[in-house]
């Protein structure tokens, strides 16, 4: 079968970026299509578990981001419950690293291309062909190229355009809270700590993840009953929800916003299998987990070490493919059950549900390890 590539990525992120690098250190040839010329801000997409450090280990990218823009946060400062240093309470051993999702982009693709893939940018994919071998149409410099490949794999985010095309059917969990994130200098922080504060009766949740040199994000989940917090004339809101949700009041006193305010929505959206004649889907084009448990870029990053040893060690790709498919269902599934246990038992609404908030969180402040360790220790966990 004669090809152009044997992989093209649709999206230059942290999955379709990862991907590119480890099968170009094999020897593929590897081409990623990102329309970006520089990336933006996106408000979220920074925190990676203890977990997710381990996947980027295997896949060569753990030392690259330590070098360009990575913050180790070994510890978790949660004020309800106690805190927790993850080298030593998680099977990895390792910390969590924070990072601003840009520099992070900028770094992993930049592997990719140091490892020999051709990288592509300002290019957009304007439509998909499914098949043996699939193809793809690109506008780059104003014409559209049309390339073919062994595989295409749609890594293009959670609003994936591709997965569109290519006939897959999107899934959507209930809506559960917003979220809201503004990146701040100057913040009164520890700098090796996650900074937590649940406020299940209030059905608030606020966090402060210091990303190093004294700038960190603050977000601020909420229930969508609570007016959209959203741009600058509401940025003294946002701390003063914050505070009320039980974080420190000190802790944000001298801070000045380094970015937008901004909400999003936390609802989780998934494919079943996603894999489909010669087209498959990694990172949150394949399904996201609701944002607030933070599980996205470890997933990301558990997708593309699984896709590429899959790949690596067959020529039947068709089939490497769907193995790919049957073993992430699996995880990220995992991942989004137990997320909706949190969800529920933390903020549901109702009498029941503050009953049940009643029993079960005392029982957590002095047995925290009732609460499965998903979140930190992986998806693989009983």
């Amino acid at each position: 079968m004669k090809v152009d590539y044997d992989v093209v990525t649709v999206g230059g992120g942290l999955g379709g970026a990862a991907l590119a690098k480890v099968l170009a250190e094999n020897g593929m040839r590897a081409l990623v299509v990102e329309r970006e010329t520089a990336f933006k801000d996106r408000v979220r997409g920074e925190w990676i578990a203890p977990w997710g450090v381990a996947e980027a280990q295997k896949l060569g990218l753990y030392e690259p981001l330590i070098e360009h823009c990575a913050h180790v946060t070994p510890c978790w400062n949660d004020v309800m419950l106690p805190s927790r240093d993850f080298r030593t309470s998680t099977p990895q051993r390792l910390p969590t690293l924070t990072l601003y999702h840009p520099a992070m982009q900028e770094t992993v693709l930049g592997s990719a291309s140091n490892a020999g893939a051709d990288v592509w940018r300002g290019a957009t994919v304007t439509g998909l062909r499914t098949g043996h071998p699939p193809g793809v149409s690109i506008e780059r410099d104003g014409r559209v190229i049309e390339l073919t490949a062994r595989l295409v794999v749609c890594a293009d985010g959670r609003n994936s355009a591709a997965r569109s095309w290519a006939g897959f059917v999107t899934k959507r969990g209930s809506q559960k809270l917003l979220g809201a994130g503004l990146l701040l200098d100057n913040l009164s922080v520890a700098e090796d700590a996650t900074h937590v504060m649940l406020n299940p009766f209030d059905v608030r949740w606020a966090l402060v993840i210091p990303q190093g040199g004294g700038r960190a994000r603050a977000y601020l989940f909420y229930g969508t009953d609570m007016e959209r917090l959203q741009g600058e004339r509401d940025t003294t809101r946002f701390i003063d929800e914050c505070v009320k949700a039980g974080m420190p009041a000190e802790m944000y006193a001298g801070a000045r916003p380094a970015g937008p305010l901004a909400s999003f929505d936390m609802t989780e959206t998934w494919v079943d299998h996603a894999y489909r004649d010669g087209l498959v889907l990694i990172g949150d084009a394949a399904g996201a987990s609701d944002p607030s448990w933070g599980q996205g870029l470890s997933l990301t990053l558990r997708d593309a070490r699984v896709l590429a040893e899959k790949l690596l060690c067959t020529e039947d790709w068709p089939a490497a493919a769907q193995l790919y498919a049957s073993v992430r269902d699996a995880y990220f599934n995992a991942e989004r059950i137990v997320g909706q246990w949190a969800f529920d038992l933390l903020f549901q609404r109702g009498s029941g549900a503050d009953q049940r908030r009643e029993h079960a969180l005392p029982l957590l402040a002095a047995e925290p390890d009732r609460f499965p360790d998903h979140f930190f220790s992986g998806p693989e966990r009983p």
